[in-house]
């Protein structure tokens, strides 16, 4: 593997072989030095070499291969030129916006291809043969699947950001469908913040061996970020030590914000309705809300309408969102993987931020895990015992009446699915009857012929 030492010396992004009005552009959004892994993956990817870049979260990874990929595309324009593939829905989204943001002087068109939104517009979309198309596997797959209309064989490039998450067998069924479109005459460009095992499966999907680039830190986490951990014996106390956590860093910085997340969508709706039982205005984030309500969750958490974001993994990987100071973990990360990806909502480039992670004694051995994997050790963060126990009973009050309101919700919402089940159902009869009618109606006309 190919992994370079950043030097001290400056270097300029027109230093790496990029036109000027790349460089104009990168300018006017405030970009003018090379982050180590824009500066060592964009000139082979210019130079035509597939490439797999791993580097910490927030350190340009979408910009290493969105401005080479639209350097190319302005040589030679024409749809479909590249293929993005992500993760997660609002990642793709925010791909796509830096993609329009830097290409507005090529007039490049962008496609996002993701769940939750009309699949017939969206193939009115890719039928219009867009320059880049960011997608989820799972959405382009079903498109591949029902439609012969569009074609990816002129396709140049193929990127798969946060790399690892699309290789850890969630998408496989997808991804087959997907590379099976894809011409082997293409440039692979691979892009993550984590990759161990998955490195091999990453060099084989590039077809021509590439070039790796990897940080060279022996710590898994950006240096400027604090990480602690709180143990509470149960959840009662748990519940109270958070808001305990919350009081004191929001009276601290009343202008910050922060990510809470938890492990699951239920245990998410469940924080976020007691959160704001006691005062915590907030938004949540899972896979279990409607896209329309997700995309305004991150909307007004990015715009600082709300300061508060509680959400599941879906939040862990690539959103940009650079005002986050303090990122809690209700839940233990079930592999220290994902806790990288968490605490990389914060201390990004080159500010500070504070991790906490509540711990119970039975999870002080995936703490240990943890601790290996990122080679730091986290220090308990003092949470006032006194202060915990006055407000003990309110705090467990509005749990409660937050799971009484979750369950309801999700009753309601079993309700609703049963009763378009059953429509769907009496729809479904209606026409078999239609169509028994009508046969027999066939058979009893030949009969009169006859």
């Amino acid at each position: 593997m190919n992994s370079e030492c950043f030097e001290s010396s400056s270097m300029l992004l027109s230093d790496l072989g990029l036109e000027n009005w790349l460089v104009e552009q990168c300018y006017s959004m405030g970009i003018s030095d090379p982050t180590p892994v824009q500066r060592y993956c964009i000139p082979k990817i210019l130079k035509g070499e597939n490439c797999i870049g791993i580097s910490q979260t927030g350190s340009g990874k979408t910009l290493a291969f969105a401005l080479p990929i639209l350097q190319k595309l302005s040589e030679d324009p024409y749809g479909i030129f590249a293929l993005v593939l992500t993760p997660t829905r609002e990642l793709a989204i925010q791909i796509a916006e830096q993609f329009k943001v830097i290409g507005k002087p090529i007039h490049l068109e962008v496609s996002v291809i993701i769940g939750g939104m009309n699949m017939v517009a969206q193939g009115s979309e890719i039928n219009s043969q867009p320059h880049i198309m960011v997608a989820t596997p799972g959405r382009l797959a079903d498109h591949l699947k029902s439609s012969n209309d569009f074609s990816f064989k002129r396709t140049r490039f193929l990127v798969l950001d946060e790399a690892d998450r699309l290789l850890e067998g969630q998408f496989t069924e997808q991804l087959e469908v997907i590379f099976e479109a894809l011409p082997s005459q293409r440039q692979t460009l691979c892009f993550s913040a984590t990759m161990s095992k998955n490195l091999d499966e990453l060099k084989n999907i590039s077809c021509i061996k590439p070039f790796v680039w990897a940080t060279e830190s022996d710590v898994s986490t950006v240096e400027k970020l604090e990480q602690h951990y709180v143990l509470v014996p149960h959840m009662l106390v748990k519940n109270a030590s958070l808001i305990e956590v919350l009081n004191n860093f929001q009276g601290k910085n009343p202008d910050s914000s922060a990510i809470i997340f938890t492990k699951n969508c239920k245990c998410c709706q469940l924080v976020s309705v007691a959160l704001h039982n006691l005062g915590f205005e907030n938004v949540a984030l899972n896979s279990h809300l409607k896209q329309r309500e997700r995309l305004a969750s991150i909307s007004k958490f990015k715009s600082n309408k709300s300061k508060l974001l509680v959400a599941t993994d879906v939040a862990s990987r690539g959103l940009d969102i650079p005002m986050v100071d303090l990122v809690i973990n209700y839940s233990v990360p079930p592999v220290p993987k994902n806790y990288i990806h968490r605490v990389g909502r914060t201390a990004r480039a080159g500010k500070g931020g504070l991790a906490i992670t509540f711990i119970t004694p039975r999870e002080i051995a995936p703490l240990k895990r943890i601790e290996d994997e990122i080679n730091t050790k986290l220090t308990e963060y003092k949470v006032s015992d006194k202060k915990v126990l006055n407000i003990l009973l309110q705090v467990e009050v509005a749990w409660r009446e937050a799971a009484i309101s979750v369950e309801d919700e999700d009753a309601e919402e079993k309700k609703e699915i049963n009763k378009r089940k059953e429509e769907a159902m009496q729809g479904t009869e209606l026409q078999e009857n239609k169509y028994k009618r009508s046969k027999h109606k066939q058979k009893s006309n030949k009969k009169i012929k006859n």
